[in-house]
């Protein structure tokens, strides 16, 4: 199994747990991470059944490398405390908890193994308490949920995001702050691949770590922005060789293609190299 801390989250796909086959289908799917989704994508008449649906098809497994989240619904709902009595002694890779507002709400009972808690930061007061949610204990990443964001501000994102960039920025932050992950909301028109591109690159201009997406077809385009290009790869490469080079020689600071090379650039390459390695083991 790949570490953790190297497992790349350039697509994470949300699946209706209501939905058997759209879960078997995400089984063979070039994502690197699933959401089996109990909350939004499941009417509220289905939930219960949906509930058994995923429990179902985390005994049987068969999700290879990608990571497996669980969102389900919100603690102050009927079917809260049930969905996380029934998914927590499965062990998911991780719970995703839906408009999180404070830290104190990450808390999950029973907790077992390696699995983790993701938040769902899509509301107002969850933005302004982000770097508090992401030093909550165990928490594996923030997952920004732009819709209900968009919605709760009373503000229209348009294409270039700004309304929402604040937040975006302000997540990112409060992330890398406690060293979690940090994944985009979702791209609605899945049809759109032009659109679904530029907000992509956006969101790792951000620094994002990927981006939530809501159909298979969006896959590849998440997944492309999201890696490591090839030039990328070799100026990593030539930045770690120049400044070895240098501090063999004495030097703190290495010169490349006319640029400074210090210790930062050196701590980035080999992120991104290892951010590559790891992709590459998956497609093997």
């Amino acid at each position: 199994m790949t570490n953790p801390s190297t497992r790349p989250f350039r697509s994470v796909l949300y699946v209706p747990g209501s939905n058997p086959r759209a879960i078997a289908k995400a089984r063979d799917l070039p994502v690197d991470a699933v959401i089996l989704d109990l909350e939004d994508a499941v009417a509220p008449d289905a939930k219960p059944a949906a509930r058994e649906t995923v429990v179902a098809a985390l005994g049987e497994g068969g999700f290879g490398p990608r990571t497996v989240l669980v969102r389900v619904n919100g603690a102050q709902t009927e079917w809260g405390a049930a969905d996380l009595a029934a998914i927590v002694p499965h062990v998911p890779d991780g719970i995703v908890l839906p408009k999180v507002a404070s830290p104190e709400e990450c808390n999950i009972p029973g907790r077992l193994g390696t699995m983790r808690v993701w938040a769902m930061v899509e509301t107002p007061e969850g933005v302004l308490n982000a770097a508090a949610i992401a030093r909550a204990p165990e928490m594996g990443g923030l997952v920004i949920g732009t819709n209900d964001l968009a919605a709760a501000l009373g503000c229209d994102p348009g294409a270039d995001r700004m309304p929402l960039m604040v937040a975006l920025q302000t997540c990112v932050l409060a992330a890398r702050a406690a060293g979690i992950r940090c994944i985009d909301g979702v791209y609605n028109a899945f049809r759109d691949a032009e659109g679904l591109r530029a907000e992509c690159e956006q969101g790792r201009a951000l620094g994002m770590d990927g981006k939530s997406v809501i159909h298979p077809a969006q896959t590849e385009t998440a997944n492309a922005v999201f890696a490591p290009t090839a030039p990328e790869i070799d100026l990593a490469r030539r930045r770690i060789a120049a400044h070895e080079a240098a501090v063999a020689e004495g030097r703190g600071v290495a010169v490349l293609d006319g640029a400074i090379v210090e210790q930062l650039h050196v701590d980035s390459a080999r992120r991104l190299l290892s951010l590559a390695a790891a992709i590459a083991a998956r497609k093997a």
